[in-house]
């Protein structure tokens, strides 16, 4: 193995910004994309012709990024190296008739995406931001980054019995947030307001996607400051280290043996059924076109494809002190220990021994550890991207990920030191 890489506290900090800028899946690849400019990665339209020049490239599409980058000399049958993420997350996001309310309070109507732990957004300062659709036919994003919502929590002396039998949400009744005082609701008015915030004319907004996110910023935890808590992580943790993988490959130009490419979708909490999620066709059609733009033929897109492998990055579960026994009793993942080798015998991870070895490589190559998760026998097992972007386009496909707690809560914890060693092996991996 390597020399460990020595830890940077830096890129935890720099993980930490991403977070806090990224409150919605558009952000989220805004900013990515923005980090990559700065590498010297340029945006191409898909409706555009796409030239067969180097360089690193990327498309956007809503809540989706697929950057690569194509190193002088590269053959159009040349395999890519995918880092696969995704860039939604469980949250509380705005019907199409937002304004509501009853007894004197006005309220927002929204709808449970994803499935979070509802508690967790129980009593918290909530900020509302997303996608404005506006009637030129153009998009804005917009971020309301301040308490400007909250779910109140009922009081314990009208539900006495919450500590003993535990809390029961019923999610129509009990998780639409209050934002103001009055009688009076007006259809419009939540837009009305969300115009004016991002400088827009009146009715100038035709569609929205928009969800809330809490306002409280990352922050270190612990005694030594060894732990960070925040919003997002599952799965920004990710696409963040696999844009700052993707900007340090390219920059080994012509030394690259493959074609480092960073795919992170949309849609994948509520299954990535979309023209933006791991089951469509966006990435499929981004390697296609590179291949093709470069003078390939079909035979050279076959031959590409079966020499590529997609690392799908995904946080799992760190083991959990105070339930211990809802772990494998053989495989307690450990904050900090490094990447998680996500394994499943029935294909809810697409891992398997040639894929083990694949991240056994890459981490001996950056001197980083790795671990095993695999779920308890009696639990059932979660899924990602993986499964799905090895069966619709045919490549070899190995799950990893960043242990963490917490998962699906408004705010997740993890180690302050294992999304650098992520990052690290993440480098190794697409340098080939």
């Amino acid at each position: 193995m390597s020399e460990p890489p020595r830890f940077d506290r830096g890129h935890t900090d720099d993980l930490m910004s991403f977070l806090a800028a990224s409150p919605t899946p558009y952000h989220a690849v805004a900013n990515a994309a923005e980090r990559l400019e700065k590498a010297g990665f340029r945006q191409v339209a898909e409706t555009d012709a796409w030239d067969g020049t180097t360089g690193g490239k990327y498309v956007l599409r809503g809540g989706a990024i697929v950057a690569w980058y194509v190193p002088e000399g590269a053959a159009a049958h040349t395999p890519f190296r995918i880092v696969g993420a995704h860039t939604d997350s469980p949250n509380l996001r705005v019907k199409p008739r937002p304004d509501s309310g009853a007894h004197g309070w006005r309220q927002v109507a929204v709808e449970i995406y994803g499935g979070p732990l509802l508690n967790s957004w129980l009593d918290r300062d909530l900020g509302l931001a997303g996608r404005l659709s506006l009637r030129d036919g153009s998009t804005t994003l917009v971020n309301v980054d301040r308490p400007l919502l909250r779910v109140p929590q009922l009081a314990i002396h009208l539900d006495r019995s919450v500590n003993a039998d535990g809390l029961k949400l019923d999610k129509q009744r009990h998780t639409q947030p209050v934002w103001g005082l009055g009688d009076d609701v007006r259809d419009g008015d939540l837009i009305a307001f969300l115009e004016e915030t991002a400088g827009l004319p009146s009715g100038a907004v035709t569609g929205w996607d928009l969800m809330v996110h809490s306002v409280e910023p990352p922050a270190y935890l612990g005694r030594d400051r060894e732990l960070v808590a925040g919003p997002r992580m599952d799965n920004l943790l990710s696409v963040h280290a696999g844009t700052a993988a993707l900007a340090a490959a390219a920059g080994r130009g012509s030394e690259l043996s493959c074609i480092p490419v960073l795919a992170a979708f949309d849609h994948e909490e509520n299954g990535s059924q979309s023209d933006t999620g791991a089951d469509g066709p966006l990435l499929g059609g981004v390697l296609e076109r590179s291949v093709f733009a470069r003078g390939g033929s079909y035979e050279d897109r076959a031959r590409a494809f079966a020499g590529t492998v997609c690392l799908s990055s995904d946080t799992g579960h760190a083991v959990h002190p105070n339930y211990a026994e809802r772990h494998d009793p053989t495989h307690h993942p450990r904050v900090d220990g490094g990447p998680l080798l996500k394994v499943n015998v029935n294909n809810r991870y697409a891992t398997d021994g040639s894929g083990r070895a694949v991240v056994a490589a890459a981490c001996e190559k950056a001197g980083v550890p790795f671990q095993s998760f695999v779920s308890n026998n009696a639990m059932p097992c979660g899924t990602t991207i993986g499964p799905i972007t090895a069966a619709r386009h045919g490549i070899r496909t190995v799950d990893i990920g960043v242990a963490i707690l917490s998962m699906h809560s408004a705010r997740e914890l993890c180690g302050a030191k294992d999304p650098f060693l992520l990052a690290n092996a993440l480098v190794a991996f697409l340098e080939g």
